[in-house]
Order: C-alpha cells, then structure tokens, then sequence
C-alpha cells in the first residue's frame, strides 16, 4: 500500500519509526487543516507559519511516543492548540483569526461583481464576530464548524470536557448569531 493511501494508524507507526515519507504523507494529509486553524487563530502569517511549523517538529519528536488513544487528527490539532497559546501568551496579545487561508481564496474575476461584493461583506462581518469571541470560544467553533471535530476530539485537544465545550460552543453560536442578525 502506498503512504497516501495508508491509514493514519500505518503512517503514524511508520512515521514513529523514523520513516520520512510516511511523515510526508501525515504533513500532506493533516497539514492544510492544521494550518487553517491556527491561521485563524493567529493574526500573522509568520507565526502561522512558525506555529505549523513547530507543532509538526513536535509531532515529528513525539510520534514513538504516540499511543494511539485519540485520533492521529485530533492528536495534531492538540499539539496545534498548545503551540498556538505558547505563542500567544509570549506575544502576549490577543489573536485575531484572518479572513482567508490560501486554499479558501478565490478568483473574484470569475464571479459577479455585486455577488463578490456582498460574499466579502459577510465574510468580513463573520470574521470582525470571531474576533470578538475569547480564544477559547474561537477555538471550539473553528475546530467544530469548520474542522468538524467531534465535542470529544475538541475536549481532548482543549484539555477540558466535552461538557464544557458544548457550553463553549453554545455560547459562541449565540454570539454568532446576534452579531450576523443583520445577514439573515
């Protein structure tokens, strides 16, 4: 079988065990996502970059350690949500999530003008409500909406309980929807 076509379970042991390309394949696989969270999160493209970067060296270190309890996904994003708040208590300032990963651009040439217009708008307005959310809140609706993790998944990679991130995810959804009234 291929890397790409591998489990994660197959390449995360083969990547434990030094493979090179079966890690490939993991950053290959997991990476867009891993990126589009903290870019959200983070409100520089550097550190975004510096924050992926770091948390696949961590992943790279940890992996003979990785038993296999969560998902090789939600284990990445935990690793992802650490460096994210190392960087951001060390920059000490509050993150704002940016409106665009590379892979959601468009080309607006290729769109109506007036339609353009107003699907920037919304997204602009989307974007100025998550800034308003606490960190925490954020992270819960970005990695449950947009990522589709499981209130598990998102319980492990916060380091609470999936009681609490129901309630982080309700109050974040009720914030989201007073501030987007105006777009219904």
């Amino acid at each position: 079988m291929d890397e790409q076509g591998a489990p994660d379970e197959v390449l995360a042991r083969r990547a434990a065990l030094g493979d090179r390309g079966a890690f490939a394949a993991v950053v290959d696989r997991h990476g867009p996502a891993v990126y589009r969270y903290a870019r959200r999160m983070l409100d520089d493209p550097r550190d975004t970059e510096d924050c992926v970067q770091e948390a696949f060296a961590a992943a790279w270190t940890s992996l003979p350690h990785f038993e296999g309890r969560s998902s090789l996904r939600t284990w990445l994003f935990a690793i992802t949500a650490h460096k994210v708040r190392s960087l951001q208590r060390r920059r000490s300032r509050t993150a704002l999530p940016l409106p665009f990963a590379p892979d959601d651009e468009v080309d607006l040439r290729a769109v109506d003008p007036e339609s353009s217009a107003e699907g920037t708008d919304l997204l602009e307005a989307l974007h100025r409500a998550l800034r308003e959310l606490p960190s925490g809140q954020r992270s819960t609706w970005l990695l449950r909406e947009v990522e589709g993790l499981t209130y598990d998944q998102i319980a492990e990679v916060s380091g609470t309980t999936a009681s609490t991130v129901r309630g982080q995810l309700h109050r974040a959804r009720a914030h989201l929807i007073r501030r987007m009234e105006a777009w219904r």
